[in-house]
């Protein structure tokens, strides 16, 4: 089969993903957890059902604290997002709620993370993707012998990253999720899962040119992209069913990171074989006109 022959559809479909994500990213960004900017996060189980606007009233009241947001977890379950508190403000919290409505509140979470260590995690993440991505287009370029598989791999490996930090803005802007450092450890794992895929089809180009070197790169690339198809799908499925299965049951602490880990494993499954290869077919057609 011509895979390649529909590498402008292939563009076409990434674009449409990924365009309204980078518009979401330069219109609304991400919305960064306490991890990043510092902050107390509390999560209370109350013994019966509480309207979330009486909840944010009593708390605004109390004085030297600033609620970021509320968001109810489960039924009785809610979690607040704050201004950096100690115990004491967090027992003061929970008293005011319990005596407001006369019911017993359970403190299920509490954590408290300063600005500083926040924006220095920050500048490591950004640090730690950049590392992360030169080591790979360094590693790729010297395995085959060619800057283009390399430059090759790390722009799919980029598509990835732009349909997951996309999507995952527009579920921030319209859904309130934020981005933590899960968030983080998903992007990392998805740019080695992403170049993974992308270097078993390159390595199968390889091992063909070896044996057909006057055969055309198009030609190869679309006989690799064939006989390691079903390997890729076989290989996607059994963490695509595994990671749905987290989303749909998995506890709420863990449910955005399997949804991170979803995107991105799709996204790697597609880009690999229908971003990066036909890249590479395009760049060396070019290199030839020249």
């Amino acid at each position: 089969m011509s895979w390649i022959r529909f590498k402008w559809l292939y563009f076409l479909i990434s674009a449409l993903i990924i365009v309204p994500g980078i518009y979401s990213l330069i219109r609304w960004g991400l919305r960064p957890s306490i991890d990043f900017t510092g902050g107390t996060l509390l999560e209370y189980k109350i013994s019966q059902q509480v309207e979330k606007e009486k909840l944010e009233e009593i708390v605004k009241k109390i004085p030297e604290i600033e609620l970021y947001s509320l968001q109810q977890t489960s039924q009785n379950t809610h979690l607040f997002r704050l201004t950096p508190l100690d115990k004491t403000k967090a027992e003061e919290i929970k008293n005011k709620i319990e005596k407001e409505f006369n019911i017993n509140v359970e403190e299920a979470r509490f954590e408290t993370i300063g600005p500083v260590l926040g924006k220095e995690l920050l500048r490591k993440t950004v640090v730690g993707i950049f590392l992360a991505a030169g080591f790979i287009l360094l590693y790729v370029a010297w395995r085959f012998k060619d800057k283009k598989f390399g430059v090759c791999a790390i722009l799919a490996m980029f598509h990835d990253s732009l349909v997951l930090l996309g999507t995952f803005s527009l579920l921030g802007h319209f859904f309130g999720v934020e981005v933590d450092t899960l968030f983080v450890t998903a992007v990392l794992t998805i740019l080695s899962f992403s170049v993974h895929d992308t270097v078993v089809v390159y390595d199968r180009i390889r091992e063909s040119q070896k044996h057909f070197p006057s055969a055309s790169l198009e030609s190869l690339a679309n006989k690799a992209i064939t006989e390691t198809m079903v390997r890729s799908l076989n290989n996607s499925l059994t963490i695509i069913f595994m990671l749905s299965a987290l989303v749909l049951l998995g506890g709420e602490t863990i449910r955005w990171f399997a949804v991170a880990l979803l995107v991105g494993t799709i996204s790697g499954t597609y880009s690999s074989p229908f971003t990066a290869v036909p890249l590479l077919v395009v760049w060396d057609k070019i290199e030839k006109r020249k």
